[in-house]
């Protein structure tokens, strides 16, 4: 069973009420008990200024990193892999020779950074910055660990890309 997406409700001072009744109605089921986390939602402006300094960022690499970095998003997913923010598989194929046919399919996914480690393959993807994988703590000290990469990639300080933004 997936769980439901998340939902607004309204504090009562002795129910939860939600907001839209339709869609807790086809999400929960009367007499079952729910366990219920508060987050801490972040602003529509901090998302938004984090790809706002990305794009300017990107706009501005060095021409010995324009290839390595094809788009924003592929300069915000290895600056976060880079910070930490990543998960990780490890594939072992038992042989050098076989770890490097399976970093060539591994690295169909673009956004992926794969390592091979004599018959190990490395495998790091991004974590997701959505709404729903990270709360408004995590978002903005992963926002913040990119700034740093990135205004280091491109030879500036954090302040002045997010200033330039």
């Amino acid at each position: 069973m997936t769980a439901p997406a998340p939902q607004w409700f309204t504090w009562e001072g002795d129910v939860m009420r939600p907001l839209n009744q339709r869609a807790a109605d086809r999400a929960y089921m009367i007499g079952m008990k729910y366990n219920l986390e508060h987050r801490e939602d972040r602003s529509d402006a901090t998302h938004s200024h984090q790809f706002a300094w990305l794009t300017d960022a990107w706009s501005n690499l060095p021409e010995n990193l324009a290839d390595l970095y094809p788009s924003p998003e592929h300069l915000r997913k290895r600056a976060l892999i880079e910070a930490g923010y990543y998960t990780e598989d490890i594939i072992d194929c038992g042989t050098n020779a076989a770890a490097l046919r399976v970093a060539g399919f591994a690295r169909k996914n673009d956004f992926a950074l794969v390592i091979v480690r004599g018959p190990l393959v490395v495998v790091r993807a991004a974590k997701s910055q959505s709404r729903r994988h990270m709360d408004k703590a995590e978002f903005q000290a992963s926002k913040t660990a990119i700034l740093e990469i990135v205004a280091a990639l491109i030879g500036t300080t954090p302040e002045q890309l997010t200033r330039a933004a």
